[in-house]
């Protein structure tokens, strides 16, 4: 005897015309909370049953609490203390994530990423409204394809080629700090840095990536930089934080027009605006063969080389728009927020500034690709500490698409008290990695995970045997791994070491309000730094030249 019937289409056409529509409504939720059931026994049999920290809210579980920290990391790593290096925790509405702080374990998902591990349905309408079908929501062979087409854009050669860009957004910032100093009595000055960093990101990203000079550096009005700030002055409200726990499971109510939905929709035709006219200025040149020598390199060269119908790697105006906002908004967001981090940190441990100084200034004129690369240790060790303390991208989340059996480097108790050294994975899972957790566990790192110490990179054991087995670049996961490893990562890292380089050089830094002036997260459009007490993203520092 059958004793589950789903009901046919005809059935549910009779209901509808004998009883209405509360009870088609009726019949849709009961088949719904079928499914969900059937799917749920499913998940207990094939996925290993661990053990995790109990949920404080009956409807968020404990996703409210990771929202509004203010180090999820924290929280992230004393469960892996309490509960062992996989553990599961309870999510909204009755849904659990599995969460991975063992490297064996990392290492195994992001090679699977793409294909076992894919996108959230939460993840893909976001990027899909902000961005677009661009390469940070494409998956599988368009990943891959889409990938491939820009690979050219971010190699060595591309780069060193783009150092000089690099310097000078560097020096035009420098140029206009001198202007302000200049006029001061006291030969210092506050700077609010965060704001300049931007405009150094946006300026370096538009002449590098599209031959086009935004001019924010210069003062000019940008549009979509007005849409980025527009985001750090928008402080989410907690309706809005529940709106989006919610929407992890129901992705369909981000079409409800919330301010910060507005705002992501104002920012995805914006860019889409200014794309579309640098596409068609690009084309137009190329047609009259005015475009720059060596510009079929470029990120935009390649983009429109793709666009022709018998490209290798063809891509639809759709998706060569969507690759332009996804660089647009990578630049902007996270390089920005990696310097004004470091200058922070070089605030609060002015020993490390000197230090750094004197490195540059010994080592002369303004450093070439190369060199920037392999010849000045201390820079590339500030660089990277500053990377593994603050990643701009704390955690991500993936689903699995394919059942799976992850493998530990050590083994974790069940919720039965059984041990095991693998755990089995169910399709439809949500897998969390801490990044940022990850990049400061003081088990991975050692004592001292959580302190500013570049030293860390400049001795064989500077970094210890748990770190090591950590795969992404140099140990950390800040560009994460795998097939979707950051493909500007290069790009990123020698912008940073350029623009770090000559501010450090030239300028001496130091938290306005003392060394011990607070500082905490806000949120932009991903996680920023801000003063306490400051509006936006506020991070004034005080500078003087060095003399």
């Amino acid at each position: 005897m059958n004793l589950f019937t789903i009901p046919s289409p005809s059935s549910l056409w009779t209901t509808v015309r004998s009883g209405g529509a509360f009870h088609v409504a009726c019949s849709f939720a009961a088949l719904w909370a079928f499914v969900k059931v059937l799917r749920m026994l499913r998940w207990r049999v094939k996925t290993t049953q661990l053990l995790g920290p109990p949920r404080t809210s009956l409807l968020y579980g404990v996703s409210r609490d990771l929202a509004i920290s203010q180090d999820s990391g924290a929280i992230y790593e004393r469960w892996a203390t309490e509960y062992g290096v996989v553990y599961m925790i309870p999510s909204v509405l009755g849904g659990t994530r599995v969460v991975l702080c063992d490297p064996r374990a990392i290492a195994h998902f992001y090679a699977h990423e793409t294909r076992t591990y894919v996108q959230t349905p939460l993840s893909l309408a976001l990027l899909k409204a902000s961005v677009g079908k661009g390469l940070l929501w494409a998956q599988g062979e368009t990943h891959k394809r889409q990938r491939k087409a820009l690979t050219p854009a971010f190699s060595n050669a591309a780069i060193r080629k783009l150092t000089s860009v690099f310097y000078d957004s560097a020096y035009k910032a420098k140029g206009k700090w001198d202007t302000v100093l200049e006029s001061s009595k006291d030969g210092d000055a506050v700077i609010e840095v965060q704001n300049w960093m931007n405009h150094i990101s946006l300026d370096t990203v538009g002449i590098a990536g599209f031959s086009h000079d935004f001019g924010s550096l210069d003062g000019k009005r940008v549009s979509v930089t007005e849409v980025f700030d527009a985001f750090g002055s928008n402080k989410p409200s907690a309706a809005n934080e529940i709106f989006i726990l919610l929407a992890s499971v129901f992705p369909i109510i981000l079409k409800i027009p919330t301010e910060r939905r507005n705002l992501f929709k104002k920012l995805s035709i914006t860019m889409g605006q200014i794309s579309n006219e640098l596409l068609i200025r690009s084309r137009r040149e190329k047609d009259v063969n005015i475009g720059e020598r060596g510009q079929e390199n470029s990120v935009i060269g390649l983009l429109i080389k793709s666009e022709g119908q018998d490209a290798e790697l063809y891509m639809s105006e759709e998706e060569v728009v969507a690759q332009m906002k996804v660089l647009l908004l990578a630049g902007y967001e996270t390089t920005s927020t990696s310097l004004t981090w470091a200058l922070i940190e070089l605030s609060r441990h002015p020993d490390v500034q000197t230090r750094l100084r004197e490195e540059l200034l010994a080592f002369g004129l303004d450093p070439t690709y190369d060199q920037l690369k392999a010849n000045l240790p201390y820079l590339d060790a500030v660089v990277h500490e500053t990377l593994r303390l603050h990643p701009p991208v704390p955690e991500s989340t993936r689903l699995a698409a394919a059942d799976d059996v992850i493998p530990l480097s050590e083994p974790v108790r069940t919720m039965s008290g059984n041990m095991t050294d693998s755990i089995s994975i169910a399709k439809g899972t949500l897998i969390t990695i801490p990044i940022g957790a990850i990049n400061r566990s003081s088990t991975i790192w050692g004592p001292h995970a959580k302190e500013f110490k570049p030293d860390r990179w400049l001795t064989e054991d500077g970094i210890g045997g748990k770190a090591k087995e950590v795969q992404g670049h140099r140990h950390l996961l800040t560009f994460i791994d795998g097939p979707r490893t950051c493909l500007g990562k290069d790009f990123a890292i020698m912008e940073f070491k350029a623009v770090l380089s000559v501010l450090v050089k030239n300028f001496v830094f130091e938290m306005r309000d003392g060394p011990d002036t607070p500082v905490e997260v806000a949120r932009g459009i991903l996680p920023r730094p801000r003063v306490v007490g400051e509006d936006g993203t506020g991070v004034p520092l005080r500078i003087r030249r060095y003399e």
